[in-house]
């Protein structure tokens, strides 16, 4: 009965922690490779204008510069547009990005179209 409490209880504590830490390093993240830091990020279903919030705000400091990643929430895979804002307030759209669960997908220059500003 002992060793079947210390079984449960170690279950306990290992299963959160091993929840945790997946995940920590899971999840979907823009990569900026654009030659400017992003301070607008919205995504919407490919096709549409039904634009979601502001991505940049998951971000600590509300920005994502040149080669550095984003962590994406609130959106599941599939294709989207997205609209990419500039602190210069230069906006674009990027057509058609596949987007899968637990991965990195990236936005370069030669991406952007429709640019205003």
């Amino acid at each position: 009965m002992r060793r079947t409490l210390i079984a449960i209880g170690l279950l306990l504590v290992a299963v959160p922690n091993a929840a945790l830490a997946q995940a920590k390093g899971k999840g979907i993240r823009l990569w900026n490779l654009t030659t400017e830091t992003i301070s607008g990020f919205q995504l919407s279903p490919a096709g549409k204008t039904d634009w979601g919030p502001n991505q940049c705000l998951n971000d600590k400091d509300k920005e994502v510069d040149h080669d550095e990643r984003l962590r994406i929430a609130g959106v599941e895979p599939g294709r989207y547009d997205a609209k990419v804002g500039y602190p210069s307030g230069r906006q674009c759209v990027v057509r058609d990005i596949e987007i899968r669960a637990d991965a990195v997908f990236s936005i370069a220059d030669k991406d952007l179209k429709d640019c205003t500003k």
